[in-house]
């Protein structure tokens, strides 16, 4: 059963997790920039920009680009409402431990398959990246989905392998990868600028065509079938700025994590939502014929090639190499963490060996193995598809609209019982937050009714079946009540006990009990 340790309240004690009910079998290791590259790097936009920048063009042109900073404003009122839950329920699993523990275990255990359906997803669909359209362009070879596949799933070991070697070896990988991706992305980003204004061919008024895409009722609503243009251009922010709550996934191994992962996680977003809309103007505005662009399979190299050369346009492949690289561990990681999370508390096929934590190297090793096995299987399932990268980053988009949509919801239901704030709290901001992330999360839902994310909408409902399956098992065996969370302590409730004298008998009074 779940190892429980209900006298602890201080953060800083190294043989519990705070305020959990768990004993801390994590090393806290994670500093404030470390916490803040493992948001920055799982969002990664040299990865998501380079990635759909051509979908975009294709369905709604270059005046797409001005959904970006609507879907960065969205995404960032979704990233507050994490940082407040993750400063009161400061736990490994994120959305998985916060709904189990504030509405019930039952609907815990269905976000936390959610989110770990995600993370096996998006891993594929990151690491199918490399192979699929950027080494093919760096090396110049002919691309085929065989060497696609076996490419990706070389480069899913040796992320699988970091991080079951090393905790701390792995986030130096990514603290110098973030630190690669933010000096080279804004010195790309000014060079541009420069050498576009000095070359005469930076051109404003591009920004506003909408060729290749129709002009007819660009801004509409659509059909019941179909999303308008404007509308599909949303989704270059809804893929490129998601993962940010992947800090939030290791909140045992942060110091201080309630005060340092809400700021990670906003700083995050803002930073690479402000440098990504900047490097999304000098690239547009460099766009000779956007028509004849759409039609590159890597239309974003194929500009910074044309305005800056051959040399830069490989230098900007190799950036984008590393950044996919550090989103995918990130990635790799932050499934781990989650997949242990859920498997302590005995909710996952397979727990009594992924519960286990390595003595000497502090890592989920057989959690690690297990996230390893899970992407390998998705990868081959998308081997021999010709449209596997359009397939992989659409459920990719839509599950975690669907982990943010029903983590919002539960923080609207629950807001006025939730345990206090150890650190970061959305104050006076609160209602004009959820009612921006409400409205967000709702329209970009309403994207997916679209046709061509039939197939996306499948893979999601054959995962779902599969976790509805060992969910009618667990109930079966267990029924219910034997799903309970341990019990959440009540920080004020304790300090309060332990200021006044004490009372034989009393005992620290838990947050289900005070009600908070």
């Amino acid at each position: 059963m779940v190892t429980t340790n209900t006298d602890v309240v201080q953060g800083d004690d190294p043989s519990s997790a705070p305020g959990s009910g768990y004993k801390q079998e994590m090393r806290r290791e994670l500093s404030r920039y470390a916490s803040f590259a493992m948001a920055f790097g799982f969002v990664s936009i040299a990865t998501g920009i380079f990635t759909t920048y051509g979908s975009v063009l294709n369905s709604s042109g270059p005046r797409g680009i001005f959904a970006w900073p609507i879907s960065v404003i969205g995404q960032l009122s979704v990233a507050l409402v994490f940082g407040a839950l993750a400063a009161r329920i400061p736990i490994n699993g994120y959305a998985y431990q916060w709904v189990s523990r504030l509405v019930n275990p039952v609907w815990g255990w269905v976000m936390g398959w959610i989110s770990f359906s995600f993370l096996g997803v998006v891993v594929v669909a990151v690491d199918y990246t490399v192979a699929a359209t950027i080494l093919p362009e760096l090396l110049q070879y002919q691309g085929t989905t065989q060497n696609a596949w076996a490419i990706t799933a070389v480069v899913i070991l040796l992320q699988a392998i970091l991080v079951a070697a090393s905790t701390q070896l792995t986030h130096k990988v990514n603290k110098v990868a973030v630190t690669v991706q933010l000096i080279g992305m804004i010195s790309l980003t000014v060079l541009l600028f420069v050498v576009g204004a000095f070359t005469g061919k930076l051109d404003f008024s591009t920004l506003f065509s909408a060729a290749p895409a129709a002009t007819d009722g660009y801004y509409s609503l659509g059909t019941a079938t179909e999303a308008g243009p404007f509308a599909l251009a949303f989704l270059l922010g809804a893929f490129t700025i998601v993962g940010f709550e992947s800090a939030a996934n290791l909140a045992e191994e942060t110091k201080d994590p309630a005060r340092v992962i809400p700021k990670a996680m906003a700083q995050a977003v803002l930073s690479l939502g402000v440098l990504g809309f900047l490097f999304l103007v000098a690239i547009t505005a460099l766009i000779d014929d956007p028509v004849k662009l759409a039609q590159s399979a890597t239309p974003v190299a194929t500009v910074i090639t044309a305005v800056l050369g051959s040399t830069v346009g490989k230098a900007l492949l190799v950036l984008v190499v590393v950044s996919i690289f550090s989103c995918g561990l990130v990635i790799t990681m932050s499934g781990t963490r989650l997949v242990w999370a859920m498997s302590r508390d005995e909710r996952f096929p397979g727990w009594q060996a992924l519960r286990k934590v390595n003595p000497s190297r502090g890592t989920p090793l057989n959690a690690t193995l297990f996230i390893f096995v899970v992407a390998e299987l998705i990868l081959a399932c998308f081997s021999v598809s010709t449209d596997a990268l359009f397939s992989l980053f659409s459920a990719a988009t839509l599950l975690p609209a669907i982990i943010y949509a029903g983590t919002v919801l539960m923080y609207i239901v629950k807001r006025k019982s939730l345990p206090p704030t150890q650190g970061f709290s959305l104050g006076r901001w609160e209602i004009p937050v959820i009612v921006v992330a409400s409205v967000w999360l709702g329209y970009e839902l309403l994207i997916f009714r679209d046709q061509s994310f039939r197939d996306p909408w499948l893979y999601v409902l054959v995962l779902f079946a599969l976790g509805a399956a060992y969910l009618v098992y667990l109930l079966v065996r267990r029924g219910v009540s034997r799903m309970s969370m341990p019990d959440m302590i009540n920080i004020d409730e304790t300090l309060d006990v332990t200021a006044a004298p004490a009372t034989p008998g009393t005992a620290n009074t838990t947050a289900k009990e005070s009600k908070r």
